[in-house]
């Protein structure tokens, strides 16, 4: 069977989905896939950054990680994309760059693209369902197949039992529970399985 290729797309303001990205990156490398881990442009003003001082100090981490482009999407078979909740909705941020897809769209370049999405806020009822299930509304015009984790293993219901795609609760100091990650990457070896399936079927 052919290699998968993930993309795996998120954006971070304090560190969390930049540590449940890696986390999905591991995990997916370990079943053979190859992986790019991508960031999404920051747009906040740099004096709202700098005024925060753990957003500032992660700003300052992920400087290493690639910024996305829409080869790094075209380049895929799968797409896990990870954002915090705002307002029970995708960070700005990453809606951006979701919106300048639509070339890749229009060429059908998106079509059966395996996705899959997972979010964080600060309380168990931030809007985390919310925000997962209206970025899936765009991954359906993309065409593609969302592969939500539902309840196909434990670790789901003790990350808080999103059946839509994991989300993890962050406290005031940026903590959560790191028995949340095993709901990570059992969803990242889900779609890289799913995608190995879809891709060979196509090609068969």
């Amino acid at each position: 069977m052919s290699t998968v290729h993930l993309t795996i797309l998120y954006y971070s303001s304090t560190g969390t989905n930049y540590t449940m990205a890696q986390t999905a990156a591991a995990a997916a490398s370990e079943l053979g896939a190859e992986v790019r881990v991508v960031r999404v442009a920051e747009l906040a003003p740099q004096e709202v950054i700098a005024s925060n001082l753990a957003w500032k100090a992660h700003v300052e981490k992920a400087t290493s990680v690639p910024i996305a482009t829409l080869d790094d999407i075209g380049w895929a078979d799968a797409v896990i994309i990870s954002t915090p909740t705002r307002f029970g909705n995708v960070a700005s941020q990453l809606k951006q760059f979701l919106d300048t897809t639509g070339s890749l769209w229009a060429q059908g370049k998106l079509t059966n693209k395996v996705v899959s999405a997972m979010t964080s806020a600060s309380n168990l009822h931030g809007g985390q369902e919310a925000t997962v299930l209206s970025l899936y509304t765009s991954m359906y015009h993309w065409g593609a197949i969302v592969v939500a984790p539902g309840y196909t293993d434990s670790s789901i219901a003790a990350a808080g039992g999103n059946p839509y795609g994991t989300s993890l609760t962050v406290d005031i100091d940026g903590k959560f529970d790191i028995n949340g990650l095993e709901a990570v990457k059992h969803q990242a070896r889900r779609v890289v399985t799913v995608a190995g399936a879809l891709k060979k079927g196509f090609n068969v």
